[in-house]
Formats: C-alpha cells, sequence, structure tokens
C-alpha cells in the first residue's frame, strides 16, 4: 500500500478522466477509485461531464452493469486529484495546473502537466487505461468487484476497437481474459456489438454533439488541432448530416483553432474517412500523405487517433 500524503488533514481524491470523457475515461476513474478506497485512500469517481451528457455507449455500459456515473467535477483548484487516462493540462478541469495532482495512469504520450512533489506516474504503451489499472489491482492484491470489472473490460474493447486498433498489444488481450472470468461475461463479441451499436447512434443527435462525442484538443507547436472521432459500423449512418457535421467543425474551429479533424471510423471495413478543415490543408494532407476531396480522404487502416493520427500531425507540424 502507498500513501499519498505526508501530513495535515487529507482531503478526498477526485479521480478524473479526460474531457469529453470516453468509455475508459469513465471506467478508469471509476477503478482507480475503487482501488485507492480499498488501499484506505479516500477517492472519489469523478468526470467532466453531467451523467446525463455522458456518452451512449458509456451510458449503455453503465446502466447494463448496474453502476453510478461518476460525480461531475469542475474547478479543481486547490484540489488533492488524480488523473485517468491523459496528462495535458487543456484535457483536464478548471484549474488543474493549481490542482495538488497527485497521481497519474494513462496508456498516451506524457502530456505537459508538472508536479511540485514525486507522484505517483504509471504510464504504459498499451491500448488502455483499463490494462494497466488491472495490473495494479492484482500487484496490490485487491480483488476487482465484478461490476467494475465489466466496465474495465468494456473499456478495453471500447479503445481497442475489438482488438482490431494498431494500439492493442497482448497486454490488453491478457487483461481481458482476467476481466471476462471476474466480470462473468461469457461473450464479449456480444458485448462489443451491443457498445458498437450504442457508440454509432446518431439519429436525432446534434452534430455539434456528435463532434464532442470523443473528441480532443492538442496543442501542436503554438497551434491547436481539435481532432474528433466517431466510430460507425458504416458511413451512410452520417451521409445525409455531412454537410451539418462540417458545420459544427467550422464553429469549433472560429474559436482560435488551427485545424479541426472528425475521424468517421468505419469499424468494419477499418478504416477512416478523415474530414478536415485547416488553415493549411496542404500540411494535413502531407502528414497523411494524401488528397483531400471535398474536405475529405479516405485513409485505409486508419483506427486509432493516438497512434495514427496525433503522431503523425505531430511530425506535419514540427513538434
Amino acid at each position: 500500500m502507498f500513501s499519498f500524503f505526508t501530513g495535515g488533514t487529507p482531503m478526498t481524491i477526485s479521480v478524473v478522466g479526460h474531457s469529453n470523457p470516453d468509455t475508459d475515461s469513465v471506467f478508469s476513474a471509476i477503478a482507480f477509485a475503487t482501488l485507492l478506497n480499498a488501499q484506505g485512500q479516500e477517492a472519489q469517481a469523478c468526470m467532466q461531464s453531467a451523467a446525463a451528457d455522458l456518452n451512449p455507449e458509456s451510458a449503455m455500459l453503465l446502466a447494463r452493469f448496474g453502476l453510478a456515473a461518476p460525480e461531475e467535477i469542475g474547478d479543481v483548484a486547490g484540489q488533492d486529484v488524480a488523473l485517468v487516462d491523459f496528462s495535458d493540462l487543456n484535457q483536464g478541469p478548471a484549474n488543474l495546473a493549481t490542482a495538488n495532482v497527485v497521481a497519474v495512469v494513462d496508456h498516451h504520450k506524457v502530456g505537459d502537466l508538472t508536479t511540485n512533489s514525486p507522484i505517483l506516474f504509471r504510464a504504459e504503451p498499451v491500448g488502455c487505461t483499463g490494462t494497466i489499472l488491472n495490473k495494479m489491482y492484482k500487484e496490490a492484491g485487491v480483488a476487482i468487484p465484478q461490476a467494475v470489472a465489466a466496465g474495465m473490460l468494456s473499456a478495453i474493447l471500447s479503445d481497442t476497437v475489438n482488438f482490431k486498433s494498431p494500439t492493442c498489444t497482448e497486454d490488453d488481450k491478457i487483461a481481458v481474459a482476467d476481466l471476462k472470468a471476474v466480470a462473468k461475461v461469457e461473450d464479449t463479441e456480444e458485448l462489443f456489438m451491443a457498445m458498437l451499436e450504442a457508440k454509432s447512434s446518431v439519429d436525432g443527435v446534434p452534430a455539434k454533439d456528435l463532434l464532442f462525442r470523443d473528441y480532443k484538443d492538442f496543442e501542436m507547436n503554438g497551434k491547436k488541432v481539435g481532432i474528433g472521432q466517431l466510430e460507425l459500423a458504416n458511413l451512410e449512418q452520417v451521409a445525409s448530416i455531412r454537410a451539418d457535421l462540417l458545420a459544427a467543425m467550422e464553429e469549433v474551429k472560429a474559436d482560435g483553432r488551427h485545424s479541426v479533424l472528425l475521424m468517421l471510423t468505419d469499424v468494419v471495413k477499418e478504416g477512416t474517412d478523415l474530414v478536415v478543415l485547416s488553415d493549411d490543408p496542404a500540411l494535413i494532407e502531407g502528414a497523411f500523405a494524401g488528397t483531400l476531396e471535398m474536405s475529405a480522404m479516405w485513409i485505409e487502416g486508419m483506427m486509432s487517433r493516438k497512434k495514427q493520427t496525433v503522431p503523425n500531425l505531430q511530425k506535419a507540424f514540427g513538434c
């Protein structure tokens, strides 16, 4: 067992994932808070959205497994916080720079967070934060509650696109095998298809909400670049609303962004229709060795924002 406190009166640790939380952020906050509480640290799972604004995949899974949504969190100035699934300040809650960050568990590149004291920092090149947390539970000798294990399992399936993503590792597959047994989930194919059905639902959803369903901003050599991703069963699902999506992207880009990209990822065909609005379209074309037609280009095999989109853009922007 480890302790984050060296003296004084400890505060409850707010465990929070990135803005516009996806399933990994939601369930990793729940899983890490549960682990901390089991180790004698008072912790609360939090998220940067109201429960009513949760992405449909996460909302479906919380209901399916009988888990409460994390508490909504706003300004964290002066609070004890632990971060899951991110370490970039611009993806965190308000005043994260003045919070007391006590821990980070993540599977992305290391962000721009700095701390005044040593902290628990666990970052591994795996497909999902849930995979790392599964290891942490085993190392601590703490049993994972069944519903929490089901959420962690779902997060791994979601982040690795049922093992199709290039981010998927052998560690992710081992974690799924571990968690299936604890969660008593026999059919992960059925679970993934139920998740995809919820995740890819677009009917009646405003275009800007779809853009922000799984969206992150990145700083690239002094320029802000926004990247959203919609995972779809097929591209026909958004054929009738492409103009609305472009209008939403234009609105978001006008708020001080150099570029806004939307990955329309076809999970069945295993590729992405990349929609782009940029101050420098040629730079984006060069990043992916493609040609934009009607502000979009098909990229075969593109499934991962983390591994296939962001690194190419960082190189193109000279990061």
